[in-house]
């Protein structure tokens, strides 16, 4: 289901610094991030792969690009949607800003199941967040500078893992206001958090209360059935002010935990 965490042109040594969990079934073939284009065409994204639908969750570019993608919860998923995976990826290997993506984005909403999407373009200092639900229309708005939390509901819904989440991001950031982070650092003290919220104040979303508070920590692993399900792979990107692009993921496979880290300076001019 996944949950992101950042800081957007607030930090004096970064314009953006993103951490993101990504949670599926054990099952789900995927690849960890590297360098791909879909198809072969558009420009190069850095970021995972799901194998099955061919997507992304998280992903950037040396153009100065960035999407990641969250599911919103929903107790009766449609059958036959079209993969939320190719979002991001549109993006990413589109000619189009994140506003006039976003806004085309919306007339074709209804055919995905529930998403949240955030997209940015680092050389225009634009983000924007869309998601197409709840309610009828889709919502789309300009994210502001500062940090923000998105798990499965609205962006910054106060759910006990967004908000312990945020508690403890702003935080780690205050301790290193004014120099470089370390991401794996970010990632090991704040992503792998397995504290699950109390029962009484899990959110309400319509799925089994039960499945619901499995779901209630930042760092999830369980089953569904006999399915394993659970946190896949953790991430950290840092952008700095000048450019340079620093990805950390720490990803599972076959019950062994993986690092890479690649890093990259941006094109900062337009």
């Amino acid at each position: 289901m996944c949950i992101a965490a950042w800081t957007w042109q607030a930090h004096p040594a970064y314009g953006l610094l993103l951490l993101f969990n990504r949670d599926e079934f054990h099952s789900r073939p995927t690849r960890p991030a590297q360098w791909w284009a879909a198809a072969g065409e558009g420009e190069e994204i850095l970021g995972g792969m799901d194998e099955l639908g061919g997507g992304t969750w998280l992903g950037c570019t040396k153009g100065g690009k960035l999407a990641f993608l969250t599911n919103v919860r929903e107790p009766s998923p449609r059958v036959g949607a079209r993969s939320r995976g190719e979002l991001p990826v549109r993006f990413l290997q589109g000619r189009q800003g994140p506003l006039e993506y976003a806004t085309e984005i919306a007339k074709e909403a209804d055919q995905y199941n529930g998403f949240n999407l955030v997209l940015a373009d680092v050389r225009s200092g634009t983000m924007v967040y869309i998601s197409n639900k709840p309610g009828d229309a889709p919502v789309v708005q300009t994210v502001s500078p500062g940090c923000h939390v998105l798990s499965n509901a609205a962006i910054d819904s106060p759910w006990p893992k967004v908000l312990r989440l945020g508690q403890s991001f702003n935080g780690f950031l205050a301790a290193h206001d004014d120099a470089e982070v370390s991401l794996k650092q970010m990632v090991e003290e704040l992503m792998t958090d397995t504290v699950k919220a109390d029962r009484s104040v899990v959110p309400d979303t319509g799925v089994d209360p039960d499945w619901e508070y499995e779901l209630s920590s930042i760092f999830i692993d369980t089953k569904k059935g006999q399915a394993r399900y659970g946190t896949r792979s953790m991430a950290a990107i840092g952008v700095k002010l000048d450019g340079e692009v620093t990805f950390y993921e720490k990803s599972l496979a076959s019950s062994l935990w993986n690092e890479n880290v690649v890093q990259f300076e941006m094109e900062m001019a337009q």
